[in-house]
């Protein structure tokens, strides 16, 4: 005889209480292996497929889609035993930390959307009248197989609009839903009739839209990673007293020995790499700045190792994985982990061991066209490197003037760790060693 085990949202580590569901994987009546991925939920620091421990036959899910679910509710129930577990009424053991376990199978059905279906042939009576703005439901789109939408940001805005993600025909890849879709819908449902639209004599026009109702606007909320976000900024506000200092370097140099190194075969280096290799150099000569405030024991922890933090700009918002021991690593093993965190980050497959524990952040906001920045410290560390957009300029080298790769450098720092005389020393260190890369020799 089957036994109905109840499986409960898992603690998914790093102090995290809730997740939101993005997507079932499974559905009632599905027979289910020991540890194969049930539901994909967000949290406030990743995505995360979870893994059941029981094998069996789903008798029950909890919880719509973009419902938010705290640690220990009930995620959904397996009827276990001989006739229906593939692990004879067993269980993995295992306590989810976010990611699976080492040996599970990972098997997941995987059902391709299916292809829009023709409209009916129109019935003898005639249509209501329906304004053009207005965009018509396409019937039964998606009726047989998953909504085609990737991005927990699309299916958001579709929730909090109210726009079917059902009725709309995507126009991205293989009928991908887009951002740009939903939006298109939204504006289609405020958009104003046609003015040859016929009005009955029981239909009053329009009212004018009051002021109060201009300013509602779309409200999004504060929650997942937009909301852990929100919290640790202000959070760093509040409590670090930061300084902010500048310089300028000519990166010709730097440039010219990345293109050196490239062109002499083996793994291309990235420049952010190397970016990250001058950092951990100058962190070993200023080891203040990799350090963090115990204010509560009024104390500043000075740290051994160097996790390294790169801001990564994704659709799900900002994210900051971490480089771990990147103090020990060479510019060849900083590029490999630096592609894989990127790729993780733009998939939204970072785990929330990605996520945390980095020990001082590396930001190059010049991908995005901006030469400077004073950017908010990840709290708790004591400090943020800022790397701008390398351009052309004039620059007077050697003594003349002539036309460099310039680049704006930033420090952010913690004013509680150290004084301006540190933080000035370190960020001119980092400036000679992007002017003079050699300068990184005397390091090794």
């Amino acid at each position: 005889m089957a036994q109905v085990l109840e499986f409960k949202l898992p603690d998914l580590g790093e102090g995290l209480t809730e997740a939101e569901i993005v997507r079932w994987l499974v559905q009632v009546g599905d027979v289910v292996t020991i540890d194969q991925p049930v539901v994909e939920v967000e949290t406030a620091k990743a995505m995360v497929e979870v893994p059941c421990p029981y094998g069996g036959v789903v008798t029950a899910r909890f919880g719509e889609e973009g419902t938010e679910l705290p640690v220990g509710a009930p995620l959904l129930t397996v009827a276990v035993g001989s006739t229906a577990s593939d692990g004879e009424g067993g269980g993995s053991g295992n306590v989810l930390v976010g990611y699976g376990t080492s040996e599970a199978p990972t098997r997941r059905r995987r059902v391709r959307p299916a292809p829009p279906v023709a409209p009916e042939a129109p019935a003898a009576a005639a249509p209501p009248v329906v304004p053009a703005a207005v965009v018509a439901p396409v019937p039964a789109v998606h009726a047989e197989g998953p909504v085609p939408v990737i991005s927990p940001l699309v299916r958001r805005l579709a929730r909090e609009g109210g726009v079917d993600l059902r009725c709309l025909a995507g126009s991205g890849p293989d009928g991908l839903i887009l951002r740009a879709d939903v939006e298109k819908a939204l504006r289609a449902q405020t958009a104003p009739a046609p003015t040859g639209q016929a009005l009955t004599a029981s239909t009053p026009p329009a009212a004018a839209p009051t002021h109060s109702s201009v300013r509602n606007g779309i409200r999004t909320p504060l929650k997942g990673i937009r909301g852990a976000v929100a919290d640790k900024l202000s959070r760093s506000r509040r409590e670090i007293p930061d300084a902010t200092c500048w310089v300028d370097a000519d990166a010709t140099e730097l440039m010219r020995a990345r293109a050196a190194m490239n062109a002499a075969g083996g793994t291309k280096i990235s420049l952010l790499s190397l970016l990250a290799r001058i950092c951990t150099a100058a962190l070993a000569r200023f080891p203040e700045l990799n350090s963090y405030v115990d204010a509560d024991a009024r104390e500043v922890v000075q740290l051994d190792q160097v996790h390294l933090g790169f801001a990564a700009q994704t659709e799900r918002g900002l994210v900051v994985p971490v480089v771990r021991d990147a103090h020990a690593r060479d510019a060849e093993s900083l590029t490999a982990e630096f592609a894989r965190l990127t790729e993780a980050a733009r998939t939204g497959t970072l785990t929330p061991g990605d996520l945390t524990g980095g020990t001082f952040t590396l930001n190059n906001y010049g991908v995005f066209g901006v030469d400077g920045s004073t950017p908010i410290i990840n709290h708790p560390e004591a400090a943020m490197l800022g790397v701008g957009r390398i351009v052309p300029k004039p620059w007077v080298h050697e003594g003349e003037l002539a036309v460099r790769q310039v680049v704006q450098l930033s420090l952010t720092f913690d004013h509680r760790v150290c004084d301006g005389g540190t933080a000035g020393g370190f960020l001119r260190y980092v400036a000679d060693c992007v002017e003079q890369p050699t300068v990184l020799l005397r390091t090794l």
